[in-house]
């Protein structure tokens, strides 16, 4: 662990720890270079006793495919500005994205005994399956194999972020081989059968798509799926979504359970197929947006001063209207 006030390459200095698994830790740090400008370091850990030549190859590779995600420019996801060797540990300096994670926010739902609401959820399905589009589409196709509720980051404007690369994948088109960026197994009630084990190269953007509509699910239903191991032994342990929160429409429900499908086959083969299934026309998907209000008192103060003029000038309007109707008693 790094210590507050630690600095790396006299450039980012540690300001707190903001996550910790078995591969490493992600910090908020400071900028050095760029005042004001926060920026979140997750250090991969390789095991130590691990033989030299292999951790060699495994940073050369981590190299190689961080410049990859370098390269990657999205509004949902955090934009990948460096990486470097330091101590041994491997680091990746992403955008820091402010903001309560999908888990908090449901979560609290929860704790008030109410469920999220559908169209808010369907927002950010439509934003994340953007994302998720942008990644598989490039000419070298990129996934994620990590899809969760706390992965997960809506911004105080209302965009949500991707915020977690920690398992990204890059496939090569001939599927003559794949090759693993950061090695990891991903979340057990997210991940799809075929990303069990050591051997997964059955993986590919339906693995994707299990876990989002996984972490769907979860935020419609304020429970996690079954994992697929019990689902495998015990198909009808998984409860139909309506069951569980029967505001949800048929439709969102179909293409959840569609995504969520045990064999990759039984899955939609793309996320523009998903995205039909579970928010229709294109028209429809646009129109999205505009039913959702702001989610944040954030949100709200910018509404506020987007607006500034209108609200001044409504105010005024609103005022001189009451003197009117006092004088005229």
């Amino acid at each position: 662990m790094l210590a507050r006030g630690t600095t790396l390459r006299n450039r980012y200095r540690i300001i707190e720890t903001i996550g910790q698994g078995g591969m490493g830790s992600v910090y908020l740090a400071e900028d050095l270079r760029l005042e004001g400008r926060k920026c979140a370091l997750k250090a991969v850990r390789i095991d130590p006793n691990t033989d030299p030549q292999l951790i060699s190859e495994l940073q050369h590779q981590f190299s190689r495919e961080a410049s990859i995600l370098a390269q990657l420019d999205h509004p949902n996801l955090p934009k990948v500005s460096d990486y470097f060797t330091d101590n041994a540990l491997d680091y990746l300096v992403m955008d820091y994205v402010a903001g309560k994670n999908l888990k908090e926010i449901m979560d609290e739902a929860r704790r008030n005994d109410r469920f999220l609401v559908e169209v808010e959820v369907l927002n950010w399905a439509k934003q994340l399956c953007d994302a998720l589009e942008y990644l598989h589409t490039q000419a070298t196709p990129v996934l994620h194999r990590d899809i969760k509720p706390s992965n997960i980051k809506l911004a105080p404007s209302g965009l949500i972020k991707l915020v977690d690369f920690g398992l990204v994948k890059v496939m090569v088109r001939d599927d003559s081989r794949t090759i693993t960026v950061l090695q990891g197994r991903g979340t057990a009630a997210y991940t799809p059968m075929e990303q069990y084990g050591e051997d997964d190269i059955h993986t590919d953007v339906r693995s994707d798509i299990y876990s989002l509509g996984a972490t769907l699910y979860h935020l419609c239903s304020n429970q996690q799926p079954p994992e697929a191991r019990q689902r495998f032994l015990k198909p009808a342990s998984l409860m139909p979504l309506r069951q569980a929160n029967a505001t949800i429409s048929e439709q969102t429900e179909r293409a959840i359970h569609a995504a969520i499908a045990m064999h990759p086959d039984d899955r939609p083969t793309s996320v523009a197929e998903f995205r039909e299934l579970l928010l229709g026309s294109k028209a429809a998907t646009n129109r999205l947006s505009a039913e959702v209000g702001p989610t944040s008192e954030q949100e709200y103060a910018a509404l506020v001063n987007e607006n500034l003029p209108w609200v001044v000038t409504a105010g005024v309007a609103t005022v001189i209207g009451f003197f009117a109707a006092l004088t005229s008693r």
